[in-house]
């Protein structure tokens, strides 16, 4: 597999999206208005802060290298959780360095355990050490800024609000959002696709994916076992929802008076064009997203076994442009099925769960690596 040096992304990547904050912001209760508001407020501080990067940086510095590994001995994900002490001010005094007892802050706490939950993932299912699959290091920092209502990978290390209390609780009490912002970091140092448009629906829904697989794993889960919900444990109690995104039905997920009706489409049929969030990159994620878990439901198992395995090869197979749309990613996943397993039920399910959500994958090519230069022949359906 090739090493990929990504350049800077300029965009922000927080798992929750503008539209579910704005609706927050118009609430009738002061208190979830303020807090909605300072929230985007605090986002579009860092994403303006992650463009002054980009645009500052010509080529990216090498990560910092982790510890060697000693003989014999498994890699271990080098963790450091920081506190913000309720400051907007990255990373704070450190808490938790990697293999030090628990402390008396749950917050960094679930941190450190969910860090090491989505490094063990990658690391047991596909051999990945760390995000950059070199072993980077692996830094959050809990309590940052007043009951903010987000959690994100800004480039370098994982960041979690307390959450509001009234709608949202805190941001790392949910394993699969932790790994949700890794897997963010995971498409930075591979395809690191576009944020924009379709090839940004893409990243967020591999960070889906990847977030229920970790969670999967975690539980030890097949696919029929599988809630394949993305932070269900954030929503407070009284809100009329049960998650942030369901990859199998989405736009269910919520329907509440103060976040608003989940937006998500689950097919081409309901694809949203619009300007808003990147050309609405949590929008249309859905589409994606079902189509992965049509296609692990259809296999059965362990979903990040076989249809996983097919996602992280056109993910870290270096052909996959950061351009590429809905169709391009559709070929690639069944080109990288027959790749893998042949023409037998893997490629039959990837092509048979892109069809059902509106996208018909063409494959002409004979390897993953054939797609590199040349757009895909794919089709909408």
């Amino acid at each position: 597999m090739p090493t990929i040096h990504p350049q800077p992304s300029p965009h922000f990547c927080g798992i929750i999206p503008p539209h579910m904050l704005e609706h927050l912001a118009r609430s009738p209760e002061e208190d979830l208005r303020e807090a909605a508001r300072r929230s985007l407020a605090l986002d579009a501080h860092n994403r303006e802060q992650r463009a002054l990067t980009a645009l500052r940086t010509l080529a990216p510095a090498p990560p910092p290298a982790a510890p060697p590994t000693a003989p014999g001995s498994a890699p271990s994900p080098q963790r450091t959780i920081h506190d913000a002490g309720h400051h907007a001010r990255l990373p704070g005094p450190a808490v938790r360095a990697e293999g030090s007892a628990p402390i008396a802050d749950e917050s960094a706490d679930r941190a450190y355990e969910g860090l090491g939950a989505t490094f063990d993932f990658f690391l047991g299912a596909y051999g990945r050490r760390s995000v950059d699959g070199l072993g980077l290091p692996l830094v959050a920092t809990v309590h940052y800024g007043v009951r903010y209502d987000n959690a994100f990978w800004n480039g370098s290390q994982m960041v979690f609000g307390d959450g509001d209390g009234r709608v949202f609780n805190d941001f790392t009490a949910s394993l699969d959002v932790i790994a949700h912002e890794l897997a963010h970091g995971v498409t930075q140092y591979t395809a690191n696709l576009d944020y924009r448009g379709q090839s940004g629906a893409l990243n967020e829904s591999l960070s889906d994916v990847f977030g229920s697989l970790v969670k999967q794993y975690a539980l030890g889960q097949t696919a029929e076992q599988a809630d394949w919900l993305i932070g269900a444990e954030l929503l407070a109690p009284g809100v009329h929802g049960i998650a942030l995104r369901s990859l199998k039905a989405p736009g269910t997920a919520y329907d509440d008076p103060d976040l608003g009706r989940d937006p998500q489409p689950a097919t081409m049929a309901g694809y949203v064009r619009t300007a808003a969030d990147n050309g609405g990159v949590h929008l249309n994620s859905g589409i994606p997203n079902r189509a992965f878990q049509l296609a692990a439901t259809a296999l059965g198992g362990h979903a990040w076994e076989r249809a996983g395995q097919i996602w992280y090869d056109v993910l870290t197979g270096g052909a996959l442009a950061a351009t590429a749309d809905f169709a391009a990613f559709a070929a690639a996943t069944a080109g990288a099925a027959r790749e893998r397993y042949g023409e037998g039920p893997e490629f039959r399910a990837v092509r048979e769960a892109w069809a059902e959500v509106g996208v018909r994958a063409e494959v002409e090519v004979t390897s993953v690596t054939d797609l590199a230069g040349a757009a895909p022949p794919a089709t909408w359906n």
